[in-house]
């Protein structure tokens, strides 16, 4: 029996490199849906997709999430601090999705699609000194501020985070028989 549960370990897949491979493919989506944007459509105007509901725009948001402190007094120190709370956050998300991503849970995804978020953000934060946004929603009379592919996948990522902690993944019947024969 225990070769047998030697066996199962060492075929069991470590998910963190699919998962950063998530990230990279975030990182990858983000850049190029941003240059096409800058590319193709001049800043500050957009293209009607579905009329009073859906855009796609160019905008230079040079503040945070939502563009807040877009308009601060101190535009340098807005830029350095947004781009160090980006590195800090990037570092924290990479150590918990290499700590808690070796198999596949809501959770490590989570993390993967924030860490491509999250990196996808800082680059042009860094780099170009905004965040290229482009895609406007309206829903009635409420416009929702304009966002990105980045802003998507953190979105994305704390919802399933969020599902993790409210209906964690019950264990496995395999994983419950294993420990059931090691107890034994």
């Amino acid at each position: 029996m225990s070769e047998i549960l030697h066996s199962k370990s060492r075929t069991s897949r470590d998910a963190r490199w699919w998962l950063l491979l998530i990230a990279v493919a975030v990182i990858v989506l983000d850049r190029i849906t941003k240059i096409v944007v800058a590319t193709h459509i001049e800043s500050g105007t957009g293209i009607i997709v579905i009329p009073k509901v859906f855009r796609i725009t160019h905008v230079l948001n040079t503040g945070a999430a939502f563009s807040m402190f877009a308009d601060s007094a101190s535009p340098m120190a807005v830029r350095l601090g947004l781009v160090v709370f980006s590195l800090l956050v990037t570092l924290g998300i990479t150590f918990l999705l290499w700590r808690y991503g070796k198999t596949w849970s809501a959770a490590s995804v989570g993390f993967a699609l924030i860490l491509g978020g999250a990196i996808g953000n800082l680059y042009d934060r860094a780099v170009l000194h905004y965040v290229v946004d482009f895609l406007e929603v309206h829903i009635g009379t409420y416009h929702w501020p304009d966002f990105n592919v980045a802003d998507s996948a953190i979105c994305v990522g704390a919802v399933l985070l969020l599902a993790e902690m409210i209906w964690p993944q019950e264990e496995t019947a395999s994983s419950a028989s294993e420990g059931e024969v090691r107890g034994a």
